[in-house]
């Protein structure tokens, strides 16, 4: 009986030793927990009084007033003219709760959809980070953000089914009528090229990928076809600037509607001929394929010298 009641004694207070050592625990972690919360609220930075109507006027007095300031230098500053640019504006306020125009909870104006367009132009444009027009704007960093995400989502909405599209049978044949008129080259869909856009602020790990000789600093690469009048209906952005045409052009998804048998095909004859669709005006990298058609190098037949300047100045509307 002693035996037992001295296990069971022991075993009494080993279970109030490991009891009081998990409230101690406890508590100490619950202290500096607490400790660490109001450190971090003495360290958050004060709500700021941006004023955001103060903003709005500025930029009104600035770019839209009728004796604006800046007036003359609107479509360099904004990349497009004032009434595009407007009627963007428009569009989203009228279609987007987002933009428009509110009062929050303590009754004060919030952004304006003019501060908000234009904060998303203006990063989209320079590429610049998002506090880098908090002074001016009187917005804050994630507030840009926010708006360049919602203002990318909302002009899918309005405008993708319109512009951001592949051609339908009738835009081919319309393609084809206006570019035979324009340019002499008949069944031509448009011109593809690549470009390389500077990235002044490429994080440093990835420099080294995305800069090559002939540049001085990180660009990405844009493959694009346009047509006559400016219609980029093809756009692929994204690859590194170590890349060269031929090399995004296995990457690009152009061709993957003619693979999935999505395309539309609208057949013509040339030179005794019979091809499916019609063809893209091109440089001399591309790969030799019946949708491209590329200059000559060095012609010596008038006949070539002519085709080549005609084709050259043809593909100067993607350039």
């Amino acid at each position: 009986m002693s035996s037992s009641s001295s296990s069971d004694s022991t075993a009494i207070e080993e279970t109030k030793f490991i009891g009081s050592v998990m409230a101690k625990t406890i508590a100490y972690y619950q202290n500096r927990l607490g400790e660490t919360s109001r450190a971090r609220s003495k360290l958050r930075n004060p709500q700021l009084r941006r004023n955001h109507e103060v903003g709005h006027y500025r930029l009104i007095e600035d770019y839209f007033a009728d004796d604006a300031i800046y007036a003359v230098k609107f479509r360099r500053q904004f990349r497009m003219r004032k009434e595009p640019f407007l009627c963007i504006v428009g569009d989203l306020e009228g279609r987007f709760p987002y933009f428009q125009w509110k009062m929050d909870t303590e009754r004060v104006k919030g952004f304006s959809p003019i501060q908000k367009c234009r904060a998303t132009i203006r990063q989209l444009a320079y590429g610049m980070g998002a506090d880098k027009w908090d002074e001016y704007f009187r917005m804050s960093e994630c507030t840009v953000r926010e708006c360049v995400y919602e203002f990318c989502k909302a002009i899918y909405l309005v405008y993708g089914q319109r512009y951001l599209r592949k051609p339908t049978i009738n835009d081919i044949h319309q393609l084809y009528t206006v570019h035979e008129g324009k340019h002499g080259f008949p069944r031509m869909l448009g011109s593809i090229d690549c470009m390389h856009w500077s990235w002044s602020l490429c994080p440093n790990a990835w420099r080294g990928q995305y800069t090559r000789g002939d540049h001085k600093e990180p660009t990405i690469i844009l493959e694009a076809i346009t047509s006559h009048d400016l219609w980029i209906y093809h756009a692929f952005f994204g690859p590194n600037s170590a890349n060269n045409d031929i090399n995004v052009l296995d990457q690009s998804p152009i061709f993957n509607h003619i693979y999935l048998g999505k395309s539309h095909d609208v057949p013509f004859q040339a030179n005794r001929v019979a091809y499916k669709r019609g063809y893209y005006l091109t440089d001399g990298i591309y790969p030799p394929l019946s949708v491209f058609v590329k200059s000559f190098t060095c012609p010596n037949d008038p006949k070539i010298k002519e085709f080549k300047e005609a084709q050259e100045s043809a593909r100067k509307d993607v350039e």
